[in-house]
């Protein structure tokens, strides 16, 4: 049985569905996706998130702002742990450094980034890290911050095997999303042929970077099969191991086993 470990459940496009969340995650149950991660991007939109995926005790929540997202306010440490007490919530994050689609004096990204590892140290649960252009930084700040001690997931990897090693090293696991089968993504099947089975993680991003053969279509939970499938095809595997391989991992990283 499959699991997509970072989607976006309350931005999913539910028109195919006539509007009704109940028959998506009926259609994450016939494609055999048992559980999910509902992921958090910001703070305003999390008590309607919240409420959202409450009747499916399948779907865990996170909570974080992520790092190009604009707020009124920033989180505080004591907001972010007080909202991770909620028995449903099994991270921290997304978090994270984008230098790509954010420009400028990015020092309060930094400083936000710097709050999430705070709180994820301080409620003793794992981060969500998103990182985009900025390997160096992330890596730092990971370590300056003492990130190992909770661990996490470098979440949608996209970059090179020097930074995957670096984050295996302090603790991280790996996810791959519908990228890894972009035709174009020849260095990162590489990466995801090395990263250790025991530290790998599938995912959609939902609804974002479907995977082939949606690609440039809104993306579903119920397509981490072809993830699945085409991270088999790169392991030498069959993709229920690989199902089995990733739903254990993210069972033990989430504390959910």
């Amino acid at each position: 049985m499959l699991v997509d470990s970072h989607c976006h459940l309350d931005r999913v496009d539910l028109k195919p569905y006539d509007g009704d969340f109940a028959r998506l995650m009926g259609a994450c149950a016939d494609a055999g996706v048992t559980q999910l991660l509902c992921v958090s991007i910001d703070l305003e939109q999390y008590p309607a998130m919240r409420q959202l995926v409450d009747p499916f005790p399948q779907v865990a929540v996170s909570v974080g702002v992520h790092p190009n997202q604009e707020t009124r306010t920033e989180a505080s440490v004591e907001q972010l742990v007080e909202l991770a007490a909620d028995p449903r919530n099994v991270a921290i994050g997304e978090t994270g450094l984008d230098t790509y689609r954010s420009e400028g004096d990015l020092t309060w990204q930094q400083a936000r980034f710097r709050t999430h590892i705070a709180a994820a140290r301080a409620c003793g649960k794992p981060l969500i890290v998103h990182t985009r252009e900025a390997r160096a930084d992330t890596i730092r700040i990971l370590t300056e911050e003492r990130a190992s001690e909770v661990g996490g997931v470098l979440h949608c990897f996209t970059e090179n095997w020097e930074m995957a090693s670096q984050g295996l090293d302090l603790g991280f696991y790996i996810s791959f999303s519908g990228i890894l089968t972009f035709k174009a993504a020849v260095e990162l099947r590489e990466v995801a042929r090395q990263v250790p089975l025991d530290r790998l993680l599938i995912e959609t991003d939902s609804p974002y970077l479907a995977p082939v053969p949606y690609r440039g279509k809104p993306n579903e939970p119920r397509y981490v099969s072809h993830v699945a499938d085409c991270l088999a095809g790169i392991r030498g595997m069959d993709p229920l191991e690989i199902a089995a391989i990733t739903g254990d991992n993210y069972r033990r990283l989430f504390n959910l086993e």
